[in-house]
């Protein structure tokens, strides 16, 4: 199960994800971001997400493209922050 909180604050989106970044749900979050406002800096908090399948490393590197910064505080989120390049949130 995936859930997915916004935040807006100044000029940054956050998306909080919680859970499974999985196949269809990875997508419909994909759908949430190109639908937000292009102009403000994007960070994907991925510090409560537990597991990430092909789909959902696909749509992150998509993020990465976009300039995401991604916020990774444990052990998995990092490993995928650094197997994948993504950049991390100062």
């Amino acid at each position: 199960m995936l859930r997915v909180e916004t935040e807006e604050s100044g000029s940054a989106l956050t998306f909080k994800l919680q859970g499974r970044f999985t196949g269809e749900g990875a997508e419909q979050v994909r759908t949430l971001v190109t639908r937000s406002q292009p102009e403000m800096k994007l960070i994907i908090d991925l510090a409560e997400v537990m597991y990430i399948d092909a789909v959902g490393e696909g749509v992150l590197s998509f993020f990465k493209r976009l300039g995401a910064q991604f916020v990774s505080e444990t052990a998995y989120s990092r490993h995928i922050c650094e197997r994948l390049d993504l950049p991390i949130a100062q």
